[in-house]
């Protein structure tokens, strides 16, 4: 896991994140913090492996570390995390380790974890397989079951998550 550690420990990760955690200190709904996007990898790994995807597990938990990080930039600039959580994923991938054709399913799983590709790219069978996974993986890292503030989160009740499943 050493690519996933030099993002981990990447000065551009280090200081999004850390402007993530002052931003919402005083949220009391879902955070964007380390044990998220864990669990997220940790779904991921499991959903990919009971779909017969061939991932590997450094692309997925790098996926997981990056897909929310750009909730700094929405949050300071108005620009929609998922295209944030891009342009910062792009600056950082070169830098630890990644192969092209990685970053691009790193980068097609970030746009695609919000909604279905917010933009048209041609996705193997493998990168759209993996987009879906992750986008499911994210929204069931989520223990709406467990949270005090339930009741005033915006979440559709449909799409909250009322128990523990996979």
């Amino acid at each position: 896991m050493n690519r996933v550690n030099n993002i981990l420990f990447h000065s551009t990760y280090q200081q999004y994140y850390g402007e993530i955690q002052s931003l919402e200190a005083d949220r009391k709904f879902c955070g964007h913090t380390m044990e998220h996007f864990l669990a997220v990898a940790r779904l991921s790994v499991i959903m990919a492996r009971e779909e017969g995807l061939d991932i590997d597990k450094e692309v997925i938990y790098a996926t997981a570390l990056l897909h929310d990080i750009g909730r700094a930039l929405e949050m300071t600039k108005g620009i929609p995390h998922h295209e944030g959580s891009v342009l910062i994923a792009c600056d950082i991938l070169d830098e630890c380790g990644f192969d092209k054709e990685e970053e691009e399913m790193i980068v097609q799983a970030i746009e695609g974890h919000r909604e279905m590709a917010s933009k048209k790219r041609n996705k193997s069978p493998a990168a759209e397989g993996f987009t879906v996974v992750f986008r499911k993986a994210d929204k069931l890292s989520r223990n709406c079951f467990d949270c005090l503030a339930i009741d005033e989160c915006n979440w559709p009740m449909n799409k909250k998550n009322k128990g523990i499943t996979l």
